[in-house]
């Protein structure tokens, strides 16, 4: 008898059907596994939700309500069991991380009209230790399992929802076809509330293997554990943290054989020293967004190809002008992913329907198909038009991170009397930096650029201002370039 996926088309799942089925064939195995604190198996991860689930129904809760997960780094597991217990109850989890300021708590589980939140290891033992009853799972397909807030880099953070089939979207149950067979552990450090560290919950419910989490990423720290892992998932800032820390030294990285990297565009000179730092390991870019996932496309680095972001089937990707017509390959325009069950903004039709088009996500992105691959151009908002040109920030920044003494750097447009706009960069130097005076700077990209994409003002900082999912927070950079740049440093 053939298994579930093997012959058949997948059953439309929810997220507590995926816990139940892993429970069923591997109740004993690990789960997640905080370094330094709790570990969970399927086993007690299911029984401890449902005991969750039956509480929160004795208290009220019913289908369709927002309830709030407001857990530390260091309670990860806990985590789990309430967004799943929150679930079984018909219920909506919204993930929120602790380190949010009252004032931003307070204002996003407004937003999303929560009925209550339950906040770290103490309140969900509350929860668990007044279950009188037995939870049966209320959970469906397409009801609203998760409220996840975007990362407000271009704005206000947005709500935006997502179905139980959305969430499972893609998943494969048959054993022989779980993701990450290669590896026994994968790890990673992302925060609670980021769409990455949501994308790692998904990953421990139905991949092969278990989840090895930090409750905070140092490189040393996350150093350590990489010997015991097959995979390894970061942002593009801890992969620079990690590779120039010198932490790596030493340590035996043989049994790495995936790297991915997401939430922001991988640098090509960080992908190339990442390939270097792990030779037997696949260095992997996701591409995807809190709107689109778990629509994505991904890209084994290819120094062939290093600009290219995913490698595209058709169907998935395409390129359109402002209205939305399909470009011809080569032309620059509008990212679309497929997501079948796509996600919605809370609370705003309009923002919806601009967004997501019959089964289409807008990316807010700008990029190209050429030879089946996806090329990125640049964020929407963040193309600077200076004088006749349109510059794409990504590729200044690409190109500034092939300087040996630049760790980061960030690149905006600001104001300018003549050309309307500029470009202007900043950079985290390395300890040991040379000259990254303006003129310096302007020398060895002219190497490597055109003359209307050389900055006209440079400033240095110790790091650059980023959210908790790792993206840089650039109308924070504009505001150190006031007024005309000439000659800024």
């Amino acid at each position: 008898m053939s298994g579930v996926g093997e012959h058949s088309p997948l059953p439309r799942l929810t997220v507590p059907g995926l816990l139940a089925l892993r429970r069923s064939r591997d109740p004993g195995a690990v789960a997640i596994d905080v370094v330094g604190g709790d570990s969970l198996t399927f086993e007690q991860w299911d029984t401890a939700s449902t005991a969750l689930a039956a509480t929160l129904r004795h208290r009220g809760v019913v289908r369709g309500d927002a309830v709030g997960l407001v857990f530390a780094n260091k309670d990860w597991t806990w985590f789990a069991v309430a967004y799943c217990g929150v679930q079984k109850a018909g219920a909506v989890a919204v993930p929120l991380h602790d380190t949010l300021p009252p004032t931003r708590l307070a204002q996003l589980l407004a937003a999303c009209g929560a009925v209550m939140a339950i906040t770290g290891q103490a309140g969900v033992e509350r929860l668990i230790g007044a279950s009188a009853m037995d939870g049966d799972d209320d959970a469906r397909p397409d009801d609203v399992g998760q409220i996840l807030f975007t990362s407000g880099t271009s704005g206000e953070p947005k709500g935006v929802t997502a179905t139980h089939a959305n969430l499972t979207t893609g998943v494969q149950t048959h054993p022989r076809r779980m993701t990450l067979a290669h590896s026994q552990r994968f790890l990673h450090a992302f925060p609670i509330g980021t769409n990455a560290a949501q994308t790692m919950l998904m990953n421990a419910l139905s991949a092969k293997p278990s989840a090895v989490t930090l409750p905070r990423f140092t490189p040393r720290r996350f150093a350590q554990r990489l010997p015991e892992v097959g995979t390894a998932f970061l942002v593009p800032a801890m992969a620079i943290e990690l590779l120039d820390s010198g932490a790596l030294d030493g340590v035996e990285l043989g049994g790495v054989h995936l790297v991915g990297s997401t939430a922001a565009p991988l640098p090509p000179a960080i992908a190339q020293r990442l390939a270097r730092a792990f030779p037997r390991a696949a260095i992997v870019n996701y591409y995807t967004s809190t709107e689109a996932a778990p629509a994505q496309t991904s890209m084994i680095f290819d120094p062939t190809r290093p600009d290219a972001v995913g490698r595209v089937q058709p169907g998935v990707v395409r390129i359109t002008d402002p209205a939305g017509s399909p470009l011809p390959d080569g032309e620059i325009g509008e990212v679309w992913l497929r997501s079948p069950h796509a996600r919605r903004y809370l609370g705003d039709d309009a923002a919806t329907g601009h967004t997501f088009q019959d089964g289409w996500v807008r990316m807010g992105d700008l990029g190209r198909l050429r030879d089946g691959y996806l090329y990125l151009a640049d964020r929407d908002g963040d193309v600077v038009k200076s004088g006749a040109y349109k510059i794409s920030t990504l590729e200044v920044e690409a190109a500034l991170h092939e300087h040996p003494s630049i760790a980061e750097a960030a690149v905006v447009g600001v104001p300018h009397p003549v050309l309307g706009t500029q470009l202007a960069a900043v950079i985290v130097p390395r300890p040991t930096a040379g000259d990254l005076g303006l003129a310096a700077v302007r020398a060895f990209l002219a190497e490597r650029l055109a003359e209307h994409q050389l900055p006209g003002g440079v400033v240095l900082l110790d790091q650059l201002p980023r959210n908790d999912a790792g993206k840089v927070l650039k109308r924070q950079l504009g505001q150190l370039f006031p007024g005309d740049t000439g000659g800024r440093q």
